[in-house]
């Protein structure tokens, strides 16, 4: 109610303004009436019949005319009372322009016997007058505060310029997140960490008796979506002591000294709530390498660190505050953040395996209605890679497809749809026979047939023409288990069953007819092989590494990074890699044209069903030839 009281005298302050200025300016403190009455001491102006020029006004003195002359505003106008001539010599009151009250004037009056009347200006009472001159400033005075306040009510007005200092961080005594350590599930080594650490703060006396010390930090590090943000809501709803939270990026401001500021007020406002628990999300944002600027490393950013690293672990500490921070670029990190003292425990929130994943699905299942058929653990064999928002967003893409399609409860379907839209895009329109379709029908059953044929490939999940995102046509295959390791054998397979869809366009069509839509594939192939080369020693060089780890270049840190490989071990690493990518290829090539038979009848009912899953491909393709028996093994996804 008080802000909307504001926006209408706001909107109300110009208008009173500019009444009170015209007031000032037509009326002022003085009220001239002139003219009122038909007495002689007080005629209005309106009762005069007609005017008179001040030349002829003389001649009709001089001629004693004039009978009586009633004066105002100090001699500026007069009503004279005139026998006029011209209407048979009667009394007419007449209007005259006066020059001025001049003596002259006064004495031809008195001269020719003529009545005259002085009548004074009518002036306002002193209390009024005082009042008028003193509203217009006082409103003005009035608006100005209403402006400022105003302001200082919206982020970065300019009443807010003694604020940059204090800290953005939002404070609860009791974080009421509603969310708790069994709401978060597939991270179970992260949690028992994490729940020590909120026994640290409900019982210390249990650590401190054995000569235990609390830690000062506690690093969250992994990949997007794994849930380090919901594990921090987790502690603070677990804890039951002062919680701060804040981004990283709300230390940093255009203004220097400022993020040092905020940080020197955080820890102020934290020792005063002691013990508490502080959350600062993608820490990186201030809290990357010191000296790393192309223009050198005294910037803003890094005395926010210098403040930071000082108030963590400096003379005076921080005891009984305990620092919990999330980042998924702990490569960028200045290795004095990294330190015991500031950041003890770093605690990896990976990618949950398929008990974790079946946890999860349990948990955001709860307020889902799926059928009584489906399988969550068939859910989660069907995710491999899926992190925890991954996995919520599929149940929830699920649900919407469910919902659009009529349904009372989730189905396989719908879950299938689901993922194939999370990781391929939408589903476009089917192709029109022709010779697309039957070209992008040999390209996928190529894929299909090398990675089916071959040993220590991953079985085909799902072959279709159906066109999702960018592809025309999409090959599914998926692990029997979460993948720990990959041998030189699986990596090979890989490199072949990308080759498929290539080698089947050859081998069918002819050199001259292969198209562009290999080009993923060729770049899968041309990653997989140079890793192999000069990641995993998988060749004729040698147990050696010849790259570092594919990592995201930090900008003046690996800008100027020489490398320690020669052109002469450049130049057999790309040969290398060219011959292990030739030799896959020749051998793909060779089991399609083997089986050029079954190629042609599995694109045949391709063309026609438009689908086929794993388990009816295998059976057709049983008919041409055997099949090898694929064996489970432990295996991992290349980083």
């Amino acid at each position: 109610m008080n802000q909307r009281w504001r926006q209408i005298a706001l909107w109300l302050l110009p208008i009173g303004m500019v009444l009170l200025l015209s007031w000032q300016i037509f009326g002022g403190s003085q009220v001239n009436q002139g003219p009122k009455s038909n007495t002689s001491t007080s005629a209005p102006r309106n009762t005069a019949v007609s005017r008179m020029s001040y030349g002829r006004f003389l001649d009709y003195v001089e001629a004693g005319r004039v009978t009586s002359v009633d004066i105002y505003e100090g001699g500026r106008n007069a009503v004279v009372e005139a026998i006029d001539p011209d209407l048979d010599n009667r009394v007419q009151k007449i209007r005259v322009d006066l020059p001025g009250l001049t003596p002259e004037l006064i004495n031809k009056l008195k001269e020719e016997g003529i009545s005259f009347d002085m009548h004074p200006a009518r002036t306002a009472p002193p209390g009024l007058g005082i009042l008028g001159n003193l509203l217009l400033p006082l409103i003005l005075i009035g608006g100005l505060i209403l402006l400022a306040r105003r302001s200082n009510s919206m982020p970065g007005g300019p009443g807010q310029a003694m604020q940059f200092g204090k800290t953005k961080a939002r404070f609860a005594m009791e974080a009421d997140t509603g969310v708790k350590f069994d709401d978060v599930a597939g991270v179970t080594e992260a949690k028992q960490d994490l729940e020590e650490v909120v026994t640290f703060l409900k019982q210390p006396e249990r650590f401190t008796s054995v000569g235990a010390q609390i830690p000062k930090g506690v690093l969250l590090v992994g990949p997007p979506g794994t849930g380090k943000t919901l594990l921090a809501k987790a502690i603070s709803g677990e804890a039951g002591v002062p919680f701060f939270s804040l981004s990283g990026s709300e230390f940093v401001e255009m203004f220097v000294g400022v993020g040092a500021s905020r940080v020197r007020d955080l820890f102020k406002r934290a020792k005063e709530n002691s013990p508490c628990l502080i959350f600062i999300d993608e820490i990186d944002a201030v809290g990357r390498q010191r000296g790393a600027g192309i223009g050198g490393g005294n910037d803003e950013r890094e005395q926010t660190l210098n403040q930071l690293l000082t108030e963590m672990d400096g003379f005076e500490g921080n005891s009984g505050i305990i620092i919990i921070a999330a980042t998924n670029r702990p490569d960028v990190l200045d290795s004095a953040l990294m330190r015991p003292g500031r950041f003890d425990r770093q605690v990896m929130v990976d990618a949950p395996d398929i008990k974790g994943r079946l946890s999860i699905l349990k948990v955001h299942s709860r307020n889902k209605k799926l059928s009584e058929n489906l399988s969550l653990e068939n859910i989660a064999r069907r995710t491999p890679g899926f992190t925890g928002a991954d996995l919520a967003n599929l149940l929830n893409e699920a649900a919407i497809l469910t919902a659009r399609r009529r349904k009372e409860s989730i189905t396989l379907t719908e879950i299938d749809d689901a993922v194939d839209r999370i990781i391929a895009g939408m589903e476009g329109q089917p192709l029109t026979d022709g010779k697309s379709k039957r070209l992008i029908a040999y390209h996928e059953v190529g894929h299909a047939l090398i990675g089916t044929l071959i040993k220590d490939h991953d079985p085909v999940q799902k072959v279709t023409v159906i066109p999702r995102g960018q592809a025309k046509g999409l090959t599914w295959f998926s692990p029997d288990d979460d993948q720990m390791l990959v041998s030189r054998a699986q990596l090979k397979a890989r490199i072949m069953g990308a080759l498929g869809g290539r080698a089947a366009e050859d081998v069918v069509f002819g050199r001259e007819e292969v198209t562009t839509g290999a080009g993923g594939d060729i770049q899968q192939v041309a990653s997989m092989a140079r890793q192999m080369v000069t990641k995993f020693g998988m060749s004729d060089l040698g147990p050696v590494a010849l790259e570092g780890d594919s990592q995201e270049v930090f900008l003046g840190r690996d800008l100027m990074t020489r490398t320690d490989i020669s052109d002469a071990i450049s130049r057999q690493i790309d040969e290398k890699v060219r011959e292990m990518v030739k030799h896959c290829y020749t051998e793909t090539v060779s089991i399609v044209q083997k089986n050029r038979p079954a190629m042609d009848k599995l694109v045949e009912i391709l063309i026609e069903k438009e689908t086929i899953d794993g388990e009816e491909f295998s059976e057709i393709l049983s008919d041409f030839t055997s099949i090898p028996k694929k064996e489970r093994t432990i295996h991992t996804l290349i980083n």
